[in-house]
């Protein structure tokens, strides 16, 4: 039974081996003891680089591909269920719709998959076209639509039979930004809503702008899973910047004990540098030297890491 308490997506040791060759010999680790929990309501990303496995355990929790160990639960049925699938809405990559349909017949075909009457499919496209920003184009076909009304019309067929789960797999690749927005607005609008969004994309300042938790996948295995705030955070060697007044070349002289440091101009007499501080004994150090020179500090703070610098970071460690 499910309850409101019930993880929406939930495996234990979940693992892929693909096997191909003479004999099935050579094998292929897709997966690797995934364990992930995905809770109620949220927007959920899931990162990684190109063969991390995300379009697997995709297609597993959508009962497409079989798993080779491990559990996989979704909304409290077995993955790849009746009783779940028909609680899913999903957007594939690439996906292709039949070039003679109109976003209302497109609509109508995908509706009646789902198990949806005429009346109620008609009775939910005219908002929906809406939210996705298709009013006024729903009669055109889409033979005749750019990649980006292409997204936004699978956006709405996977909405169209209210599922509890929202599968998504790159939503916004092709789209423009003012377009990324606005979808970025109806996924919250649906996460409020109750719904959950599991997202998969390669458009990492996409994913820390919208969603609530990550998981970064590599090689088939689970480096690491918690908020943007919690992973940027957990990245101890922030780069510290300062805005500095003094002599730039006397400041140029400084910043050669520091490699990789960065410095430009920041305002008439001012420079701004960057600087990679892994302890606070050499931020001390730094800030002796400067003011020992004549330096002034105008301002100093740590810099906070982007998702992208995170998740590089991560993965390069897990390569190491």
């Amino acid at each position: 039974m499910t309850t409101a308490q019930t993880p929406v997506i939930e495996t234990a040791g979940l693992s892929k081996v693909w096997r191909s060759g003479i004999f099935r010999r050579t094998r292929f680790q897709a997966l690797d003891n995934v364990t992930l929990t995905v809770p109620r309501g949220s927007i959920f990303g899931l990162l990684g680089p190109n063969g991390a496995g995300k379009t697997t355990l995709i297609k597993i929790l959508l009962g497409i591909v079989s798993r080779t160990a491990g559990n996989a639960t979704v909304l409290g049925h077995p993955a790849g269920s009746m009783a779940a699938r028909c609680q899913i809405g999903y957007l594939p990559e690439n996906h292709r719709l039949p070039r003679h349909l109109s976003a209302n017949t497109a609509l109508e075909y995908y509706g009646s998959l789902s198990g949806m009457s005429l009346s109620q499919i008609r009775a939910a496209r005219p908002l929906l076209l809406e939210q996705v920003g298709l009013k006024g184009r729903e009669r055109e076909r889409v033979s005749g639509y750019s990649k980006g009304m292409l997204q936004r019309l699978g956006l709405a067929q996977a909405m169209l039979h209210r599922p509890q789960l929202i599968v998504l797999d790159e939503p916004t690749d092709g789209v423009d930004p003012v377009g990324r927005r606005e979808i970025r607005d109806v996924l919250r609008q649906l996460a409020a809503a109750g719904h959950t969004i599991f997202l998969n994309s390669h458009l990492l300042q996409e994913i820390e702008l919208i969603c609530d938790q990550v998981a970064i996948l590599s090689k088939g295995r689970l480096l690491r899973t918690g908020s943007v705030q919690e992973l940027t955070k957990a990245i101890k060697d922030a780069p510290l910047q300062l805005q500095l007044f003094g002599e730039r070349s006397i400041i140029e002289q400084i910043l050669t004990a520091w490699p990789g440091s960065t410095l430009r101009e920041a305002a008439p007499g001012a420079v701004e540098i960057e600087v990679s501080i892994a302890t606070q004994t050499d931020a001390d150090r730094l800030i002796d030297t400067l003011r020992a020179k004549g330096v002034s500090i105008f301002r100093m703070a740590r810099r906070e890491r982007t998702l992208e610098e995170v998740f590089m970071t991560i993965v390069e460690e897990s390569s190491r």
